[in-house]
Order: C-alpha cells, then structure tokens, then sequence
C-alpha cells in the first residue's frame, strides 16, 4: 500500500515542500528512509514506532519504505515524525486519505504520541500560502508563529492521536488565528532606556548620528565606562520596525532555533552581543549544515563587539564582506546558501592592553610597543569600514551622583526619524536607504562642500593621514550630521564634527 503526505523544510531561511511517500510491502519488518535525510530523521522510525504503537494505533510488521522527495536536497530536523507517521496510519487504512495532499503537517513525536515544536515554522507556513496549500496541521507550540502568515489556516495539535481524530474528521476545529497588529504591538516595547546613562553626552551625540544614518561605530575607552550600557541602548533610537522586517527577523531566528517560545514575532531591533571566543563559522554562519551566523542574527539590528581587539584576526576579516554587501554567501560542495546580514556594527575596545592608557584617574602601565601591538590587532581595512570612531572617557562622580537625565530615547529616536525621512527620497531610485550605504558616485551627488570645508578637510587627511575610504567615511557622516540638522547643504561645522570622529586613525591615536 503506498500513500502521500505534504510536509516541508527549510533551505537557508527558504523553505520548500517536501512529499513523503510511505509503502508497505511483504517481507520481513524493516523501515528504511530515503531521499537524502540526516541523523535526525533517520532515528524517526523508532520514534514514529513508539509513538504509533503507545497512541493506540497499530504499528504494521511488515517492509517500511518512506521516501522523501525532492531525493537530491539533504533533509534535516526531527518535523518529518508527524507526516511519516500518518503516511504509515495512511498506508494501512487507519488514516483517511481525503485532506493529505491539502494539508502541510510538520511536528516532532514524543514516544507517547505528544507533539514537540519544531524551528522554521514561519519560513514553511509562507511557503505553504504560496503553493496554495488548503492549510498546516503544526505543534500547539508553533501555531501562533505560524499564524503570522495570513491567508493561511492553521491547525494546531498537541498529540498523533488528535491530528488522526481531524484527519479523519471527526473533530472540525476552527482554524488558529492571531491579530497581527496587535501581536506586533505586544512586541514593540524596549526594556532598555537612554535616561538611564549619566554623562557621556559626547558619545551619545556620536550614537545618535550612528543611528540617524546608519553608520558603524566603534567605541573606545578604559573598562567601568559605560562602552556596554551605551551600546546596548543603540537599537533604541533606531527607527521602529515595519511589520515585513519583523517578519524577514523572525523568519532568520525560528531557522536559527532561537525564537523565544513566548515570542511569535520579534519586532525590536536585535541586539546580537557574541563572545570574544566565537569562532568565524558562528560569527558568519556555516557548519556542516550551514547555519545562520551572529551578523544573520543581528540583520535590521545591531551586532556589538565588545573587546575587539581580543577577536581572532580571522574572525574580524571575514566581516568585510556582510559589512560591504549586507548578505552572506556560504558555498560548499553541494550548495551554496546567501543569509542576509544588513546590521549596523557597534564595536567597543580598550586603549591599551592594561585599559587605563586615556584614564585621567589611573596611571597605564604599558609601554608604547604594547599600545602599538594592542592596536594593531585590528586592521587597517576593517577600521575604515566603521564611519565613527569616539573616545569613551570614565565618568566622574559628579555627573554618576546628580539626579540629572539627558534625552530619553524616544527623543532621539524622533530626531533619527526625521533625519531618515530626508533620506528616503534622496535614495528612491536606489536600493540603498541610508547615508552609510552611498557609494562612490552617490558621496559626489549628495556630499558637495563648499571651499572652507574642503581646506578643513584637505588639512585633515594631510596632517592624520588619512585614508581614501576614511575621507569618503567623513564626508558620509558630514551628510548625517546636516541631515540632523535639517540642511540642505553640509556646512564646515558638520565636517569637523564628522573629522572629531576619527579619533583612531594612526597618526592621532599615536
């Protein structure tokens, strides 16, 4: 007897549908699976076995053959339990037939028949809604991600024996549905505020033009600054999330396993903060089954580096290219799978090997060779990458003991916004949407100086020596600034805040 059920997996942060053909045949018992699967679903035979026979159906004695097609594309994951299950219910008339081929069913079995979550739901549902499948049968615990998707039903189970009891209808449930808009609300809320930093107005100042056009910066200053507690506040006064970036976020963390239980969708810009120690497969993504990297995870969100320089070399060059073209690509033999990576990197470091090398307070102990190794560490070609270079002094108690707060960040989320908003239309025909992504020929059409700002810029790059990308870099962070400002044209004013942050070219650290 053979019979056919609709499931899915997912290929990066795509997904596909997957038909799972079931035969039962004469012969000695065996269950053997093809069609390219991994560990995972290989194993499922036992629990597929365990979970027909405890949820009181009959599990056949006989030559098991499940096929999953398309054959040439590797199957990974544990949702292929519930869709084998029923082709087997299936292939020996215990399941009806009917709704098999209209229904995706994707679900992890327990041996007593009980339903687990399984990751990408989202991914799968959209692909689902595209085939113009009749609905999804899913885990009770993935059921409000999957009714993110509208134009879609969605039926959520909670065991083997409840999925065979609406299969062979005899329960109609109503289809699962969720308000979007106001999922998207619950979501939307930051538990981190601006207020709470005392001084640093300088630093916030340069966060806030970060934030306005979208430019990398890098933070530098002794430990016990507040490096961490500012960059951790940086997505709040980022613009708000539209509802198809939460989705394209929330799509990236299900394939990534990551998506909190309690939350169907993530509407906050991500705030992504890996270890010094983390190698680069987990900071761009890769594996043997490639996985999404921490600059994935950070995408329309912000990936902090703390302690930069203690990154492997290795690790830190490999950011070049999402830091350039906003995606990864990862190749291997048999595919090649592109995550995107368009996040704003904040990175943070100390002056010196000891911390203290700019501490008023606290003498360095390290000589110049130490510094200039210490710094060293980070290259060239990555520095000129991030636009904001900012000094992070230590806060004295004076500005830690008064009850004065500086801007809350909904105030300067406002001030970001309307500087966006000049942005937009400038950059229409484009697909770039903010100040930090013009190229070459966008800095000569938007970036034009009048003759004072163009002698404070030549004296600038002659006496620091800076670099080509670095006088573009300023030029950029120029446009933001009289973006902030509300100005049509870049002013002398806006260059030599823009050239205050270059603090870490060479020759004016040294």
């Amino acid at each position: 007897m053979l019979a056919q059920v609709l499931s899915s997996a997912n290929l990066g942060i795509e997904a596909y549908l997957v038909r799972v053909e079931v035969d039962i045949s004469g012969g000695l018992p065996y269950f053997s699976t093809v069609g390219l699967p991994d560990g995972a679903v290989k194993e499922s035979k036992d629990r597929v076995s365990a979970a027909i026979k405890n949820a009181g159906f009959v599990f056949p004695r006989k030559r098991i053959t499940v096929n999953l097609a398309p054959a040439d594309i590797r199957k990974e994951g544990a949702g292929f339990d519930l869709p084998i299950a029923v082709g087997i219910l299936a292939a020996t008339d215990q399941v009806s037939r009917e709704l098999l081929m209209r229904m995706v069913l994707l679900g992890e079995l327990s041996l007593d028949g009980s339903l687990r979550n399984v990751r990408a739901v989202l991914s799968m549902a959209t692909e689902a809604r595209r085939q113009q499948v009749g609905g999804i049968i899913v885990p009770s615990g993935n059921a409000q991600e999957a009714a993110i998707v509208e134009g879609l039903r969605v039926f959520p189970v909670s065991s083997l024996g409840e999925t065979v009891e609406m299969l062979n209808e005899q329960k109609c449930p109503e289809p699962f549905t969720v308000d979007l808009d106001d999922l998207f609300a619950q979501s939307s809320h930051y538990d981190a505020d601006f207020s709470d930093v005392k001084g640093q107005e300088h630093v916030k100042r340069a966060l806030e033009v970060a934030a306005a056009g979208g430019h990398n910066i890098i933070m530098v200053g002794p430990p016990g600054s507040g490096k961490t507690m500012l960059a951790r506040r940086l997505p709040t006064i980022l613009p708000p999330m539209t509802l198809d970036e939460a989705l394209e976020t929330t799509r990236i963390h299900s394939v990534a396993g990551l998506l909190p239980r309690e939350k169907a969708l993530i509407a906050i810009r991500p705030f992504r903060a890996p270890h010094h120690t983390i190698s680069d497969a987990g900071l761009i993504g890769g594996g043997h089954h490639p996985r999404p990297g921490e600059v994935s995870l950070a995408h329309r969100g912000v990936l902090f580096l703390d302690e930069l320089p203690e990154f492997k070399k290795n690790v830190l060059e490999v950011m070049r290219q999402p830091l350039e073209d906003g995606q990864v690509t990862i190749a291997r033999a048999n595919i090649s799978l592109t995550y995107p990576a368009n996040f704003m990197l904040a990175a943070a470091m100390n002056p010196c090997p000891c911390g203290y090398y700019s501490d008023a307070r606290v003498e360095c102990s390290c000589t110049p060779l130490q510094i200039q190794r210490y710094m060293s560490r980070i290259s060239g070609p990555l520095l000129d990458r991030i636009d904001i270079h900012i000094e992070v002094p230590a806060v004295r108690y004076k500005e830690l003991s008064g009850l004065s707060q500086g801007d809350a960040s909904s105030a300067i989320r406002e001030r970001v916004i309307r500087a966006r908003k000049l942005q937009l239309p400038r950059f229409q025909h484009r697909k770039i949407y903010s100040n930090a992504q013009m190229s070459s020929q966008d800095i000569r059409r938007y970036c034009a100086i009048d003759t004072s700002s163009s002698n404070l810029l030549q004296m600038a790059v002659s006496k620091f020596g800076l670099s080509a990308r670095a006088y573009d870099r300023i030029l950029k962070v120029s446009r933001t600034i009289a973006d902030l400002e509300g100005q049509e044209s870049i002013s002398s004013a806006h260059v030599a805040e823009a050239i205050q942050y270059r603090s870490l070219d060479r020759n004016l650290w040294m």
